[in-house]
């Protein structure tokens, strides 16, 4: 009878990024702040919004996510509702997620209904509920934010990477309505906070003695302060040494971890482009290097209804953000490249 293989997950939830943790290590300040801004919805009282910044891999999504759970087991009449702004990026599919949070969509033809209708049904929920609106400043419109502001039963939480980029699309409007806001701003971690973290994944995850301090601290480096990258590349180890049949996670596993993460997290954000996010991307692949102008021109050769130029520039600042691609020269003279040249399209 052969020998069964070595296992070194233990339980593989812990180890995806969108994991929310019982315990938010190194963020107590930011917890607590956030709580303190929600913690009228949980006597029945209008909240603030709240704008919650930082860096791609700081943990803003965890933060949001883990403080509304909080929320939901502190009361029974709250209801807690998350919209992926990458995947909802227009008016009218985010005003539909938040519907169906609170279950109004029932008779919805998704295809037909107007947006206002939908607006109505929002308006009309006496329901008190918290809308975090992640990487808001991912929607084309913001019409959503001043929608859900205005209405006292909902609380807003918007993320996103950087405060300026939420001002994109219409600028001094959005920027007023916000600047009264609670602002909960998230730095990068530093290598032992990413080790911790770690750390816990790693012994809720992992079977015990497969992985040691010391490459955690090699992760922790080699992540740079983003957290989702070292869960990434931990979750890539451990996979490859159960993969190999290994009972321990070793060095040349985490050496090779490292880009096959980075890799995937990259065409992960590839699938998660716009339309016409897409078409910029494929633009700056074929043509790159190449100058904002020249992106913007081919861009819209091959849209029927493009975007504004400095929509577009938008674009090239997220995709930067996120690792898609590199600048290079001063603001005169910039180009873009992207920083993986053998990402596979969507779809293919």
């Amino acid at each position: 009878m052969p020998a069964e293989s070595p296992f070194v997950i233990r339980d593989a939830r812990v180890l995806r990024t969108d994991f929310v943790p019982s315990e938010v290590v190194h963020r107590d300040g930011e917890v607590n702040h956030l709580s303190s801004v929600l913690d009228p919805v949980t006597r029945g009282e209008r909240a603030d919004t709240a704008v919650v910044t930082g860096p791609s891999g700081a943990g803003k999504t965890c933060l949001t996510r883990f403080v509304a759970s909080k929320l939901r087991e502190a009361t029974l009449d709250v209801e807690t509702v998350y919209v992926n702004c990458w995947r909802n990026y227009t008016r009218y599919r985010a005003l539909y997620r938040v519907l169906e949070h609170v279950g109004r969509t029932v008779d919805v033809h998704r295809q037909s209904t107007p947006t206002d209708e939908l607006l109505d049904r929002i308006r009309s929920v006496d329901q008190q509920a918290v809308v975090v609106l992640d990487e808001a400043d991912q929607l084309e419109d913001p019409g959503i934010v001043y929608d859900l502001h205005d209405l006292p039963q909902y609380a807003v939480v918007v993320v996103a990477n950087r405060e300026q980029d939420l001002y994109a699309p219409d600028g001094r409007r959005l920027r007023s309505r916000l600047q009264a806001s609670e602002h909960v701003r998230m730095d990068r971690y530093g290598t032992d906070q990413l080790v911790a973290i770690l750390q816990a994944r790693v012994d809720n995850g992992l079977e015990r003695d497969v992985v040691d301090r010391q490459q955690l601290h090699a992760i922790a480096d080699a992540a740079a302060g983003d957290a989702r990258l070292a869960i990434g590349i931990l979750r890539s180890a451990a996979r490859a040494a159960e993969r190999d049949d290994h009972d321990e996670i070793t060095d040349d596993v985490v050496g090779q971890a490292i880009p096959t993460a980075e890799t995937e997290i990259r065409q992960a954000d590839v699938e998660t482009l716009t339309p016409d996010q897409l078409v910029v991307f494929e633009v700056i692949r074929e043509r790159g290097p190449v100058s904002p102008g020249d992106v913007y021109d081919a861009y819209c050769e091959r849209i029927d209804d493009p975007k504004t130029e400095r929509t577009v520039r938008s674009y090239l600042s997220k995709m930067q953000q996120y690792d898609l691609l590199v600048a290079n020269g001063t603001s005169r003279d910039r180009v873009y490249e992207v920083v993986d040249d053998d990402l596979p399209s969507p779809g293919v």
